[in-house]
C-alpha cells in the first residue's frame, strides 16, 4: 500500500510539474500573441467563448487565461461582459485536459513517443535558452512529461484496483455521490489544479478502481473546485477582478449543480453519443465527454443570465472612487433643452466642488486615509471627463444667445475642480519635507499657516447663507502675506541649520500649493455662485479670475 501511496504521488508531481512546464513554456514562446487574441477577439460573446476555448487549450491553465482576463478589465481593453464570455470559454477549453488522459487510455505505449518528446524539448530548451525556441522546447518536454505522469497514476491505480475495491468505500446513493462530489473538490483545492483532480479521477476510472458514476460526480466536484483559485486570487484584488471572479464561480456552481441533479440522464446521453460517434467505449473516454458536455451545458444556461449578471455584479464590490465618479446629475435625455442641461451641469459641477473642497482640506489636514484620497482624486478626473464630454455634446445643441456664455463657465469652473485635486495630490507628496522641518517655533508658523489655508478652503463654499466674496479675497490677501512671513522665518531657519536645507525647496513648494488650493477654491466658489439656475451667463466677480502673482521672493522657492 505505501508502494502505492508513494506512485500515486509520483504520478500526480510528474502530471503537475507537466502542466506547468506546458502553461509557462507556450506562454513564452506567443510572446504578445495570446494577449492580442484575448484582447481583439470579443468583439462578440461568442468570439470571446472562442477565444477563452482554444488560448486555454493551448496553455493547459484555465487561471492563467482567467487572471490575464482580470488584468485586460482592469486595464480597459476588455469590458465585463466581454470577460465573461472567456471565462465561459476558460471552463469548456480546460476539458482539453480530460482528452489528452483518454488518449492515452488508448492502449498506446506511452513511452514510444513520450520519452523522445522530452529528448527533442530538452535539446530544444538547452540549445534556444532565454528564446522562442527554447521556451518550445520546455512546452514540448511538458507534453512529454504529461503523458508519463498519466500512465503512472493510471498503473498505480490498476494496481490499487486490484488490492483493494475502492467502491465499497462510498456510500450508496445520493450521499455517495456527494461524497465524491466532495472528494474531487477537495482535491482542487489541494492540489489547486482541476486538471490534476480530474486527471486522478480519469485515471483512476480507466484502472477499474471507480465505477462511472462516482467518477462523474468527483469531476463535478474537481469543476466546481477550481473556483477556489479565483476566489484566492482576488483577496484583495480590484472590483473588477472580484466581479470577473464572482462569474466564475456562478458559472462553476451552476453547471455543476444541473450535472449533478441530471446525472443519470446526462451519462446515457453520453453513452448514445459514443456509439453515434463510434467512440471507443473506456471510462476516460465517457467522462472526458461528460465534462466537456456539462461545460457546454453551462455556457448554454449562463448565456441568457449574463446581461442581468452584468448589471447586478457591477452594482456589487464598488469602491469610493466608483461611487464618487458616477455623475448624479448628467442626463443625456436633458440636453435637447439647454436650459434643463443648464441646471443639471450646474448641479453636478456644484457636487464636484464639495468633493474637491473636502479632498483638498483632507489634504490639509491629514485627515482620511492616502488610500481613500486616491479614489477621491481619481473620481474628480473621471467627473472631469463626463462634464467635458456633456458640455461637448451640449455645444452641439441650438443654444439661445443668452445662455452660450454659461458653456465656456462651466469649463472653467470644472479646470479649477481639477487644479485644486492636482495641488492637494502635490501637497500630499511634500508632507513628509514639511513634517521634516516642523520644529521649534517653525512648527507653530507652519501650523497657523495651515489652519488659515483650511479655514478659507472651508469657507470657499457658495452654498452657504454668508458666502461673501469681498470678505474671502480679504481673507485670501491676509493668507499671502502669511505666507511671505513664513517663507521669510523657514528661510532664516535654514540658514541658521535650524531646520535641514535640502527638505526645505520641497516643503516650500508643498506649502505653496497650499496657498494655490485656496486661490483656485476661491475663483472656483465665485464663478460657481454666479452660475445660477437657467443657464445665465456667470458675471464676473472682482478680481475673481484674476491671477495674483507670487511674491517676489517666491523665486527663490
Amino acid at each position: 500500500m505505501l508502494e502505492l501511496t508513494g506512485t500515486v504521488l509520483g504520478g500526480l508531481g510528474l502530471f503537475l510539474l507537466a502542466v506547468s512546464m506546458i502553461s509557462d513554456g507556450l506562454k513564452l514562446a506567443a510572446g504578445n500573441a495570446l494577449r492580442d487574441i484575448l484582447a481583439r477577439s470579443t468583439a462578440t460573446r461568442w468570439r470571446g467563448v472562442a477565444s477563452g476555448i482554444v488560448v486555454t487549450g493551448i496553455v493547459q491553465s484555465s487561471s492563467a487565461v482567467t487572471v490575464a482576463t482580470i488584468g485586460f478589465v482592469n486595464a480597459g481593453l476588455l469590458n465585463l461582459t466581454q470577460a465573461l464570455g472567456i471565462v465561459y470559454g476558460a471552463n469548456v477549453g480546460t476539458t482539453m485536459t480530460g482528452w489528452l488522459v483518454a488518449a492515452v487510455g488508448f492502449k498506446l505505449k506511452v513511452e514510444a513517443f513520450a520519452l523522445p518528446m522530452i529528448g527533442a524539448g530538452m535539446f530544444l530548451r538547452l540549445v534556444g535558452s532565454a528564446t522562442r525556441l527554447g521556451a518550445c522546447g520546455e512546452a514540448l518536454a511538458g507534453f512529454g512529461l504529461f503523458f508519463i505522469g498519466i500512465d503512472v497514476l493510471r498503473g498505480a491505480f490498476e494496481g490499487l484496483a486490484a488490492s483493494l475495491d475502492l467502491a465499497t468505500l462510498v456510500p450508496a446513493g445520493a450521499v455517495g455521490l456527494l461524497t465524491c462530489l466532495g472528494f474531487g473538490f477537495l482535491m482542487t483545492v489541494l492540489t489547486q489544479s482541476s486538471s490534476a483532480a480530474i486527471a486522478i479521477t480519469l485515471t483512476a476510472a480507466s484502472g477499474g478502481a471507480l465505477p462511472i458514476v462516482a467518477a462523474a460526480s468527483m469531476v463535478i466536484g474537481a469543476n466546481v473546485g477550481t473556483t477556489s483559485t479565483a476566489a484566492f486570487a482576488v483577496i484583495g484584488a480590484t472590483p473588477n477582478a472580484r466581479r470577473v471572479a464572482s462569474a466564475h464561480v456562478a458559472f462553476n456552481l451552476l453547471s455543476g449543480v444541473v450535472a449533478l441533479l441530471l446525472l443519470p440522464l446526462m451519462l446515457r446521453g453520453v453513452h448514445l453519443t459514443e456509439t453515434l460517434l463510434g467512440l471507443t467505449a473506456a471510462p476516460a473516454v465517457t467522462l472526458a465527454l461528460f465534462h466537456t458536455t456539462f461545460n457546454f451545458l453551462g455556457v448554454a444556461l449562463m448565456w441568457p443570465l449574463t446581461p442581468p449578471l452584468v448589471r447586478f455584479l457591477r452594482r456589487r464590490f464598488r469602491t469610493l472612487a466608483e461611487t464618487l465618479a458616477q455623475p448624479a446629475h448628467l442626463d443625456q435625455n436633458v440636453l435637447a433643452t439647454p436650459g434643463l442641461a443648464l441646471d443639471a451641469l450646474r448641479l453636478e459641477l456644484a457636487r464636484m466642488a464639495g468633493i474637491g473642497r473636502r479632498h483638498a482640506i483632507a489634504a490639509l489636514g491629514g485627515g482620511a486615509a492616502p488610500a481613500e484620497r486616491e479614489q477621491e482624486r481619481d473620481a474628480l478626473h473621471q467627473l472631469g471627463a463626463a462634464v467635458e464630454q456633456f458640455v461637448t455634446r451640449l455645444e452641439r445643441q441650438r443654444l439661445p444667445a443668452v445662455l452660450a456664455p454659461s458653456v465656456p463657465n462651466a469649463l472653467r469652473i470644472n479646470g479649477y475642480i481639477e487644479e485644486v485635486a492636482t495641488l492637494a495630490q502635490a501637497f500630499t507628496a511634500r508632507v513628509d519635507n514639511i513634517a521634516a522641518i516642523r520644529r521649534g517655533r517653525v512648527a507653530d508658523d507652519i501650523a497657523a499657516y495651515l489652519q488659515a489655508a483650511t479655514r478659507l478652503l472651508m469657507a470657499s463654499d457658495p452654498a452657504t447663507l454668508d458666502f461673501d466674496t469681498a470678505e474671502l479675497e480679504q481673507d485670501y490677501a491676509a493668507l499671502r502675506r502669511r505666507w511671505h512671513d513664513l517663507k521669510g522665518v523657514l528661510l532664516d531657519a535654514a540658514s541658521d541649520d535650524t531646520i535641514p536645507v535640502a527638505a526645505l525647496n520641497p516643503a516650500l513648494e508643498g506649502l505653496r500649493a497650499a496657498l494655490r488650493m485656496a486661490e483656485q477654491s476661491i475663483k472656483l466658489a465665485t464663478r460657481l455662485r454666479h452660475f445660477e439656475r437657467g443657464g445665465e451667463a456667470a458675471t464676473e466677480s472682482p478680481g475673481a479670475d484674476v491671477e495674483v502673482p507670487a511674491p517676489a521672493s517666491d523665486a527663490a522657492a
